[in-house]
């Protein structure tokens, strides 16, 4: 790994909120991700399993962790098994945890090697009522290719047809959606990194590159600073690719006159930052783009502020849409007596602006969170308000990444600038 170690204490204490939520006599089982094949002999980059490295830390393949606090054996009421590496695995891999450096990295005491789970489970379901598995249930999930956790409670389900199975997907969503100091810490990093990668790239934008070269910049200053690269396939779209929500290709050339939609963010230590600004290729914002430009800021302002512990995500979005009425309007966008006969289930600010305004953020990108109930002090989410306008050639969006907290909403990318004036100094400096 290219961070910096962290302290076990973080994952020490996300172990014992879970065991508090478990039921009696309850055995958890964590796996980690598969190495996912790419073509021939190669495979792509290892990204650990999230919940498996919330609860232990460990950034490694084949590695299961167990919990049983009931255990009538101490040694696997909290255990963790890792791959055995030999020299072979050294000369062709590298390093591979050591029983004490997974201890030291987990705060867990008892690490046993890969294959002794094969001998030690069946002896701990012989005493186990429930068995929790865990699976992938983010709710925006579509997966096509069954996982490594989707194969293994297949596999219990059917060794062991007597034993209560339970969810660990609606436990994770609850703990993972509200965050720990050391969590926050790790987000700020990348924060962090993130606002330098766009402040090089600020005085780097002029027609005439390449959306591509935007990337390098980027992945430049991401790995120069230890972050382990995207968090996420990155978005620099220039002219009309700014109204393509998922835009990735990054390779035309900016033109004089284009605005570039950037959406990228590094991931530190297995923790997302999800950045997205809008800026003019030449240095300088049109009339009509200014007028764009602050009207999306204006309700992403209104956003920040109106983040609150009485509002669910999808409320929230809500009242997200009227203040989106109200810019569209205001900017010639929306007639106000047809948005006052609108068909409620279709507002017409949808044409302009299409998606959420905001997401889940933590050691996913998209991360998991219960997205019906009302917002939680702890939780941390993005505040990306967008407004396309393809006829126009103009696409912008703004995001930042907001923590709720009981002193008041903190946006973790308050240092990174937003405003027409401070992007223009920096680019014309």
């Amino acid at each position: 790994m290219k961070y910096a170690p962290i302290d076990s204490i973080l994952f020490i204490k996300n172990r014992k909120k879970l065991l508090e939520r478990l039921t009696p006599n309850s055995l958890a089982i964590f796996l980690s991700n598969d190495e996912m094949p790419r073509s021939g002999d190669g495979v792509y980059p290892f990204r650990q399993n999230p919940d498996l490295f919330y609860l232990s830390g460990i950034d490694q393949e084949r590695v299961a962790l167990i919990l049983y606090p009931d255990c009538p054996n101490p040694a696997y009421r909290e255990a963790l098994f890792i791959r055995k590496t030999n020299a072979h695995i050294a000369v062709w891999e590298g390093h591979k945890y050591t029983i004490e450096e997974a201890a030291q990295a987990s705060g867990i005491q008892n690490i046993y090697w890969e294959d002794e789970l094969e001998v030690a489970l069946p002896a701990l379901m012989a005493y186990c009522n429930n068995v929790y598995i865990n699976i992938n249930e983010n709710d925006r999930a579509t997966p096509q290719v069954p996982s490594r956790d989707i194969r293994f409670a297949q596999q219990l389900k059917q060794s062991y047809p007597g034993h209560n199975f339970k969810r660990l997907g609606p436990i994770m969503q609850n703990l993972r959606s509200v965050k720990e100091p050391e969590e926050l810490s790790l987000t700020r990093k990348a924060c962090e990194i993130t606002r330098d990668a766009f402040l090089r790239v600020l005085k780097f934008i002029k027609p005439g590159i390449a959306e591509y070269e935007i990337e390098a910049e980027i992945i430049h200053e991401f790995i120069r600073q230890r972050a382990t690269g995207h968090a996420y396939a990155p978005i620099i779209a220039s002219g009309k690719n700014a109204c393509v929500l998922h835009y990735n290709e990054n390779n035309k050339i900016l033109r004089d006159g284009d605005l570039v939609l950037m959406d990228f963010g590094a991931e530190y230590a297995n923790y997302a930052a999800d950045l997205t600004r809008t800026v003019p290729a030449n240095g300088r914002f049109s009339v009509r783009q200014k007028e764009v430009y602050n009207a999306c800021l204006n309700i992403q302002k209104a956003g920040i502020d109106l983040f609150n512990t009485s509002l669910s995500l999808v409320e929230y979005n809500n009242e997200i849409g009227k203040i989106t009425e109200s810019e569209l309007i205001r900017i010639g966008l929306l007639d106000k007596v047809q948005v006052a006969n609108q068909n409620p289930k279709f507002p017409l600010y949808k044409k302009y602006f299409m998606h959420g305004a905001g997401h889940f953020l933590g050691i996913d990108v998209h991360d998991v969170g219960p997205r019906y109930d009302k917002i939680q002090y702890g939780n941390l989410f993005t505040i990306e308000p967008g407004i396309y306008i393809p006829e126009e050639d103009i696409g912008i969006r703004i995001e930042n990444n907001i923590h709720v907290s009981p002193n008041g909403n903190i946006d973790l990318m308050h240092d990174i600038p937003s405003s027409i004036e401070e992007i223009e100094d920096i680019m014309n400096s």
